[in-house]
C-alpha cells in the first residue's frame, strides 16, 4: 500500500501545476500580443490563478517573458533529442534535422512569434539567460559531431561551421514562415498551400545537402 503524499509534497505538486499553467497562459499571451502588449491580468485569467501568484513565482513581466522563452527553447531542444541524430548516417541526419526544423516551426507558430518579440527587444532577455545558452550548446555539439563524421567518411566537405549551418537551416524556415503573408502578396501566389510547403522543404534539403556534400 503506497504512502499518502506529505503536505510538503502536495504543496510542491500544486506549485508545479500552477507554474506550468502560468507559463502556458503566458506563452499564448506573449505570442498573441508581444511583450509590450501582453497583460498580466489576462495571463492570470487564462491560467485561472491570482495575479499575485504570478509575481510570487516570476517577479516581473520581463522575468516571466524570459521564463517563457527558456521553456520554448527547452521544448524544441527536447524534441530534437528525440530524433537521435547521432544514430543516423551523416547525410540522413542533416536531412532529418532540416525537415524537423521546418515541421516544428509549422506546428509551433507561437515559437516564431516569441522569437520575433524578443528580437524587437534586441535579445536582451535571452542575453542574460545562462540556461538558454546551455540548452543550445548540445545541439551545436551534435551537429559538429555529425559534420566531422561525414568529413571522416569522405562524404562531407571540411571546414563547415556548425553554428553557421544551423542558422542557415533555421533561417530558411523562419524567414519563409514569418514573412509568408507579405511574400505571398508580393509574388501573387500562396506560399502556404500543401504543394508550396512540400516544394519549400524539398528546396531547403537540396540547398543544405548541396552545401555539405562533397561535389
Amino acid at each position: 500500500m503506497s504512502a499518502l503524499p506529505t503536505v510538503t509534497e502536495t504543496r510542491l505538486r500544486d506549485a508545479e501545476r500552477s507554474q506550468a499553467a502560468i507559463l502556458l497562459a503566458a506563452r499564448d499571451e506573449f505570442a498573441g500580443h508581444g511583450l509590450a502588449g501582453a497583460r498580466v491580468d489576462r495571463i492570470a485569467e487564462r491560467a485561472q490563478v491570482n495575479k499575485r501568484l504570478i509575481y510570487y513565482y516570476f517577479h516581473s513581466k520581463d522575468d516571466l517573458f524570459l521564463a517563457v522563452l527558456e521553456q520554448a527553447y527547452a521544448d524544441i531542444r527536447a524534441a530534437e533529442r528525440e530524433l537521435h541524430l547521432t544514430d543516423m548516417p551523416p547525410a540522413q541526419a542533416i536531412r532529418r534535422l532540416t525537415e524537423f526544423t521546418w515541421e516544428y516551426y509549422l506546428a509551433h507558430p507561437e515559437f516564431l512569434t516569441l522569437l520575433n518579440s524578443e528580437n524587437l527587444h534586441q535579445g536582451r532577455h535571452v542575453a542574460r539567460s545562462a540556461r538558454a545558452r546551455e540548452m543550445n550548446s548540445p545541439l551545436i555539439d551534435t551537429l559538429a559531431q555529425i559534420l566531422e563524421r561525414g568529413r571522416a567518411e569522405g562524404i562531407f566537405r571540411g571546414g563547415i561551421d556548425p553554428v553557421q549551418l544551423y542558422v542557415s537551416i533555421a533561417g530558411m524556415a523562419y524567414f519563409y514562415l514569418s514573412n509568408n503573408h507579405t511574400l505571398s502578396a508580393i509574388f501573387g501566389r500562396s506560399l502556404m498551400t500543401p504543394k508550396a510547403q512540400h516544394e519549400r522543404i524539398s528546396h531547403m534539403c537540396d540547398v543544405i545537402l548541396g552545401y555539405v556534400l562533397k561535389g
